[in-house]
């Protein structure tokens, strides 16, 4: 399940949770609310997966990039050694060889840095929404623990008096 859904469902039942008369407080399901924390705990790891997935899928386009150089580098080299055998052409397709491995060169090193950008922008994506998720949960723990002390507060345990000796001398 998208994490973003379950951070809109734990809205949702934030909103649908009754206030305390008076206060910014209010009372949340405690079985719902820690059924969409158990929900968001396993979503987490499938928007892991999903960045692994991104950078596996730039690992293949690397090596698909790396796999057509090599054989336009191998076909300039055969183009080149065919070339050879007429001495009158030689020097012409030494140089078209080169070009051609340089454009070979230059072909993997855009495909790659493409590749690199396209990861790089999905995981920056991915750190965004994670950070927005965490801060959320944190505000959500937060404001479980703000009410939980307030609660303490107004309901404060009677401390036990002991009874004054006057007899005793100071120390």
């Amino acid at each position: 399940m998208d994490i973003l859904h379950l951070v809109d469902r734990l809205e949702e039942l934030f909103n649908e949770s009754k206030s305390l008369p008076l206060t910014h407080k209010v009372i949340v399901d405690e079985e719902r609310m820690l059924e969409l924390i158990d929900q968001m705990r396993l979503a987490i790891p499938e928007e892991i997966k999903s960045s692994q997935q991104i950078i596996n899928q730039k690992e293949r386009i690397i090596a698909q990039a790396n796999e057509e150089a090599r054989r336009t580098i191998e076909l300039a080299k055969e183009q080149s050694a065919k070339l050879v055998e007429k001495d009158a052409i030689v020097q012409k397709a030494e140089v078209m060889a080169e070009n051609i491995i340089q454009r070979a060169r230059q072909e993997t090193k855009l495909i790659s840095k493409e590749a690199d950008d396209y990861a790089i922008n999905s995981l920056v994506h991915l750190e965004t929404e994670l950070g927005k998720i965490l801060v959320q949960v944190r505000n959500g723990l937060t404001a479980l623990k703000n009410d939980d002390a307030i609660k303490e507060q107004s309901n404060p345990q009677p401390v036990s008096q002991r009874p004054v000796n006057h007899t005793e001398q100071p120390e």
